[in-house]
């Protein structure tokens, strides 16, 4: 049966991954989730990731970050369902904690943090929020 909601299923395994205290979680690999990934690391939300080749699907293994024994994760929260999607333009880019946590967007220059799509002067879909 396919999945209506990737997306979705990925931040809740890293959620479940996170409280749960593991050091890595395995997730199905994509295009999209690899790009989220990037931005996370990037953000020093998580350490490290690694697209693990397969047969028949690619498996997308993330590792996670504790400080302390508290992860850099404290929150994450899904903005734009397939049900309800979710745009901003480039003047209404949303601001997570005010500046704590980020956004992730889908833009037309790709998948972008709400700091890079700021830069960039571009707006787009609000996939999700991570605190």
């Amino acid at each position: 049966m396919p999945m209506t909601d990737p997306i979705a299923d990925y931040l809740t395994r890293l959620k479940n991954a996170i409280k749960a205290r593991k050091k890595y979680v395995d997730i199905p690999s994509s295009k999209m989730k690899v790009a989220m990934s990037h931005i996370l690391k990037d953000n020093k939300f998580v350490k490290d990731f690694d697209v693990i080749e397969d047969n028949k699907q690619n498996i997308l293994r993330i590792r996670l970050q504790y400080i302390d024994g508290a992860s850099s994760i404290t929150g994450l929260k899904r903005i734009s369902t397939p049900g309800l999607r979710r745009y901003v333009d480039q003047y209404h880019l949303p601001r997570v904690l005010n500046g704590l946590g980020i956004a992730i967007l889908s833009t037309s220059k790709g998948v972008l943090s709400n700091v890079q799509a700021k830069a960039q002067s571009v707006g787009g879909e609000v996939i999700c929020y991570i605190w």
